[in-house]
């Protein structure tokens, strides 16, 4: 059983930054983040390839939001600059079974272990 615990989260004002960290029990799985704002469906945030090579954002975070990994530290991190309100939501970590990511694939398909979630909220 893939363990993962996400972290990081918290209030900043529009405009700020924040990095969310994923420490997972796996080192070289497919890694992704997703997000709920209240209200609202679970929605793919970014992801990762088990060798950190591919990336995938959703429209709305590119150029604002970076994925990145440590193997090492078996933990992956989203780097979340000129947050906007609309950004305020659980954001969550999700590891795939293997290293493998279909980008063909609704995202959401390549994941079978889920965190327990972080806040995060974006004052105006």
């Amino acid at each position: 059983q893939v363990q993962v615990a996400e972290s990081g989260g918290g209030l900043v004002q529009a405009r700020g930054s924040l990095r969310l960290s994923c420490l997972a029990s796996v080192s070289s799985n497919a890694m992704g983040w997703f997000r709920r704002a209240a209200g609202k469906e679970r929605e793919f945030v970014a992801s990762i390839s088990g060798n950190g090579i591919m990336t995938s954002y959703r429209d709305s975070v590119k150029g604002r939001f970076t994925i990145s990994r440590d193997n090492a530290r078996k933990t992956v991190y989203l780097q979340m600059n000129r947050l906007e309100p609309e950004d305020t939501a659980v954001y969550y970590c999700a590891a795939g079974a293997t290293s493998n990511y279909d980008f063909t694939a609704p995202p959401e398909r390549n994941f079978d272990y889920w965190g327990q979630g972080t806040q995060v909220t974006v004052s105006s």
